[in-house]
């Protein structure tokens, strides 16, 4: 039987005569013979500009690991739709880098296994701005988040620029349009006083539709990093976009839809476009759509609208503000444009990490010196709260100036501060909170609870498309409807009768 990969086969196969076997073996050998070509004395500092296939990602980026075992790993997030490991290098002492989500647009994968090198590189020749980026910065790269349509692409090359194949992962699922529309909760409960708009729980009827194994490995590693800003990569323009993506009247294509963090998510924009080399440039004659007004920066909505975007659940769902970074006109550019391309974005990639040290950050902790995990931490005037993570640490992205802080936690007394934050400000503010035990007098709806936000796949739906057999057997699983696996995960025999004949 095929058995799926993340299970331990061996516990659970029912009879020898049964038998059991890794469905992934014949692609695990064909990488293995791939990255047996490349040679282990290349060293991983030196930056090769050229294209480099799955097999050459993933032995790239090990080996600027081990080269800089003292403040980075490689660690997988998941796998693609065929089996392949989305990796992601992290640069240790939260921050992340997407790049490659749709698959023919190629450019953002390249600049971050560059970066990857760079930062290695110039960290150990002793380079003082990058050791104080990764010496105060947690980095998270993953640079191909759709390693099948990359494939899809690769094979066609850059002739075409990325306009056909690829885009979409082996199920041809856009992965960008696969996320949970929160956006649309949010529209209908916004003018509820009592209403958080943070943290906002995935509908359970999201998990009855068609999620991506991308889409879901990336949700999963959302939740399970306290990331506080993050940009994903694409092509096809040249601008910064950021939420919302999704129009507030769906009927409208294009209209400005801001967020509670306008001025924050501008600010993050402008800081990419402005150090990038062309980006925010008065140039009128672009990829198409003319940016040059705006400096290089719109928001996403005022764009073009669409639903289940990533940035969009990014800040409905977590802390993390992530802005959507469109490199260039050419979804593939020719590798005689991969070193210019790589002179043009690096400062301001480099400036974007530096910028997530702007704002407050702190511990919330009881009256024994105690983290409160899951505490909130709000800003009056902005409708967008903060939750603590495990050790009662924070961070909350702000522009200069002043405000007014609130900690509360379930249980607890509410502690309110008042904070100036100067222009010339080169780091995050420390605001700690001390918080007082009190009999529970605030709403209990106002705080994540188990059965809100950690209600993650609840039914086990995703397991209906990551099975390996999902493919070979597609017709035979479409037929089944979504209650099937009720009747299968308890034992009892599915009733085969209710099935239309074929």
């Amino acid at each position: 039987m095929a058995w799926p990969y993340f299970l331990d086969c061996d516990r659970f196969f029912a009879s020898n005569r049964e038998g059991c076997f890794d469905p992934l073996a014949g692609m695990k050998a064909r990488q293995e013979q791939a990255m047996s070509s490349l040679s282990p004395e290349e060293p991983s500092t030196i930056i090769q500009f050229t294209y480099t296939s799955n097999a050459q990602m993933y032995s790239l980026l090990k080996r600027t690991a081990a080269k800089c075992a003292q403040i980075s790993h490689v660690y997988s997030i998941g796998r693609s739709t065929e089996g392949r490991d989305l990796l992601s290098c992290h640069l240790e002492p939260e921050i992340k880098l997407v790049g490659n989500m749709h698959g023919n647009e190629v450019l953002g994968r390249q600049l971050l296994l560059y970066l990857a090198q760079y930062l290695c590189s110039e960290y150990t020749l002793g380079n003082q701005r990058i050791q104080t980026i990764i010496n105060t910065t947690r980095i998270h790269i993953l640079a191909s988040m759709n390693p099948d349509g990359y494939e899809l692409a690769a094979a066609e090359g850059h002739l075409l620029n990325g306009w056909t194949n690829g885009r979409t992962n082996a199920q041809n699922i856009d992965l960008n349009r696969n996320f949970p529309d929160l956006t649309s909760v949010f529209y209908r409960n916004r003018r509820s006083r009592h209403y958080r708009i943070d943290h906002i729980p995935i509908p359970d009827a999201y998990w009855f539709g068609k999620v991506a194994p991308e889409t879901y490995a990336v949700m999963k590693w959302i939740r399970s990093l306290p990331f506080v800003q993050s940009a994903s990569l694409h092509g096809g323009e040249l601008v910064v976009s950021y939420p919302f993506d999704f129009s507030r009247h769906p009927q409208e294509e294009r209209m400005f839809s801001p967020t509670p963090d306008e001025q924050s998510f501008k600010q993050l924009a402008r800081t990419y476009a402005d150090s990038h080399a062309t980006m925010s440039n008065n140039d009128t004659d672009r990829c198409g759509a003319s940016f040059y007004r705006t400096r290089g920066i719109i928001n996403g909505a005022l764009w073009y609208s669409f639903a289940g975007g990533m940035s969009d659940f990014n800040y409905l769902h977590t802390n993390c503000l992530e802005i959507t970074v469109e490199l260039g006109c050419d979804k593939f550019p020719s590798e005689a444009e991969l070193y210019p391309e790589w002179k043009r974005n690096k400062e301001a990639l480099l400036s974007f990490f530096e910028s997530v040290h702007r704002g407050i950050k702190g511990v919330v902790k009881d009256v024994d010196g105690n983290g409160l995990k899951g505490a909130t931490v709000s800003v009056r005037g902005i409708r967008k709260d903060v939750t603590t993570a495990e050790d009662g640490d924070y961070w909350r992205l702000l522009n200069p100036g002043t405000h007014i802080l609130t900690a509360t936690a379930k249980g607890y007394s509410r502690v309110t501060k008042r904070v100036h934050l100067p222009h010339n400000m080169n780091k995050a503010g420390r605001v700690d909170f001390v918080l007082i035990p009190v009999e529970p007098d605030i709403d209990d709806h106002l705080f994540p609870t188990v059965d809100t936000w950690d209600r993650f796949d609840p039914y086990n739906q995703f397991e209906r498309y990551s099975e390996p057999g999902a493919r070979e057997e597609g017709i035979e699983r479409q037929e089944k409807p979504w209650w099937w696996t009720y009747f299968s995960q308890s034992g009892m025999s599915p009733p085969h009768w209710l099935l239309r004949s074929v």
